[in-house]
């Protein structure tokens, strides 16, 4: 029928339907089903469904399950899929196989696998025959585009395992930059969304997996938040969950509980700030008057000073013991970075005691003589849950 197509057609045919695979995932798997940070429409809820099952032959309750088993065991030895346990170019070449190995754990699907699609159509065809809606892509693409329509159809099938199980799990937890120095290992590796719909922005989303919005810098672009976005215009989605954003009150006289809630619900920006604003300051002061005996520490100490305890290994954790033997100054900025990670760490910890250990750290901080830390304890005291 469409057998005639110049060569670039055929390539914006590809790129087309592939992106609609990955919309499918991204919106449909990843942010309504596995993470619920949206509602969808019925019809745009089936029609995802039946896309992935044409496409993929992807089972709902299976990626599900082994998406959330991920976020609950993340670089662990039970992570389904962890280039840090099991390489990388074992997640990268055999990413497809350690998401069907895992699919056979029933213990997966049962503690994991819940509040997934069981209708009627789950249960008698999509999930019994879920490599039947594949073989259906296939005749509808050689009766569409020909013989060529085969070659359509096994770039199609190569998509999701490629981009999915590869670059996503395997790139997105070795290679990129991190805005937030979440415990995993988890990395943004953008410019590539128009591939993969915002998937790329890995680091955002393990630092607030429930957000339906995955983009946190202006200068990123989370395509499926697009489609997201205009499909709540049509009434298609509705969107549940949003990362929190830090707000400003700056009539506030000192620290309260508001500002102990906005410190605990918005811990990953402020360390994020405190990085920026305080550590790579001070480092950048301490770098320049070090003497020659020092100076190898400084060529990778930031790296050290913002780095989560848990991805550093025995020789890094020895050269940043190192770093802080050089520099008062860093040692002091790092000692006050500990104590305000250890504040949300205190799970047991009534709010009296959070306000009281909150403006211990702000009044002592102000207090070190270091202007950076001086300056960001004072900010600290405007934060707020609700805008001013």
């Amino acid at each position: 029928m469409f057998n005639n197509f110049p060569v670039w057609a055929y390539v914006l045919v590809v790129l087309g339907l592939t992106h609609v695979t990955i919309a499918s995932v991204t919106i449909f798997l990843h942010r309504h089903q596995t993470h619920r940070a949206l509602e969808l429409h019925p019809a745009a809820s089936h029609f995802f469904r039946l896309w992935l099952w044409l496409t993929t032959g992807i089972v709902s309750k299976e990626w599900v399950a082994i998406h959330r088993k991920h976020h609950a065991r993340v670089e662990t030895e039970t992570d389904p899929h962890s280039p840090q346990r099991k390489g990388l170019l074992k997640v990268l070449l055999e990413g497809s196989e350690l998401y069907r190995e895992e699919a056979k754990n029933q213990e997966t699907l049962d503690k994991y696998g819940f509040q997934t699609p069981d209708d009627f159509l789950e249960r008698k065809l999509y999930t019994p025959f879920s490599f039947l809606g594949i073989l259906v892509m296939m005749a509808v693409n050689l009766f569409l585009f020909g013989f060529i329509g085969l070659s359509i159809w096994a770039i199609q099938m190569a998509w999701i395992p490629v981009f999915a199980a590869g670059v996503i799990n395997g790139l997105g937890h070795w290679w990129g930059y991190r805005n937030f120095e979440s415990a995993d290992a988890s990395r943004n590796i953008i410019p590539i969304g128009i591939f993969i719909g915002g998937e790329e922005l890995h680091n955002n989303h393990h630092a607030f997996a429930s957000s339906a919005r995955f983009s946190s810098k202006w200068y990123e672009v989370d395509l499926g938040w697009s489609y997201i976005s205009l499909m709540q215009r049509l009434g298609l989605a509705k969107v549940k969950k949003l990362a929190p954003k830090l707000a400003y009150n700056s009539q506030k006289q000192g620290v309260d509980l508001d500002t102990v809630s906005a410190v605990i619900t918005n811990r990953l920006h402020i360390m994020s700030d405190y990085a920026r604003d305080v550590v790579k300051q001070v480092y950048e002061e301490e770098k320049a008057k070090a003497g020659e005996t020092s100076k190898y520490l400084f060529k990778r100490g930031k790296r050290w000073l913002i780095r989560h305890e848990a991805l550093m290994d025995g020789a890094a954790k020895q050269g940043l013991d190192d770093l802080l033997a050089q520099s008062h100054s860093l040692a002091v900025v790092y000692e006050y970075r500990q104590r305000l990670q250890s504040l949300w760490q205190e799970k047991t910890a009534s709010q009296e005691r959070l306000l009281e250990a909150l403006q211990g750290w702000c009044q002592q901080a102000e207090e070190t003589g270091i202007t950076a830390l001086e300056e960001f304890a004072q900010t600290m005291r405007s934060y707020s849950l609700v805008p001013a």
